[in-house]
């Protein structure tokens, strides 16, 4: 396993609509572990192939502390949403940004697992956040843009002081 790179905002990179995953195969498993690794080594609950900058459509996920609950999505397709909530998100590729989102309450969402194979989740709370949210990266899309112009603004100017104090 190896820890991959993760993209930081605003890079272009993280804006490539992902394409979907042809054939799960042991590349594609690879990946999945780099993922994984990246992921926890970032202290991350999820972690979309875009991130990496890799544009396939592969999520990993693990809400828990102690990484009991790894979950694989392969081309992910969210079938239906209902219900509406906020939560404060934060992400790997934005670090230090935190703000408040409103997604769906509840998702069910369609996918296959490590093995190639086919199941649907029914998911709530956080996870169900999680889901949007990394399924958003699928799409070229960062956190921070669904926010009101004025919060990007101020956020793109914060990540920028922040550059050229680490240069």
């Amino acid at each position: 396993m190896a820890l991959l790179n993760i993209l930081q905002y605003p890079d272009e990179r993280l804006h490539t609509v992902a394409k979907p995953v042809e054939q799960v195969d042991e590349r594609i498993r690879k990946l999945i572990a780099d993922m994984f690794e990246t992921m926890y080594e970032s202290r991350g609950i999820g972690l979309a192939a875009t991130q990496v900058d890799v544009h396939e459509r592969v999520v990993v996920m693990d809400l828990t502390e102690d990484r009991s609950e790894p979950r694989v999505f392969i081309n992910p397709v969210i079938v239906e949403k209902d219900g509406e909530t906020t939560y404060e998100e934060g992400c790997l590729s934005v670090p230090g940004i935190y703000d408040t989102v409103t997604r769906a309450e509840r998702v069910k969402v369609e996918a296959l697992n490590e093995k190639g194979e086919k199941f649907t989740l029914e998911a709530d709370g956080l996870l169900a956040i999680c889901v949007q949210h990394e399924l958003d990266h699928l799409m070229g899309i960062v956190f921070v843009e669904r926010l009101s112009q004025l919060k990007q603004g101020r956020i793109k100017t914060k990540l920028k002081k922040r550059q050229k104090h680490t240069i």
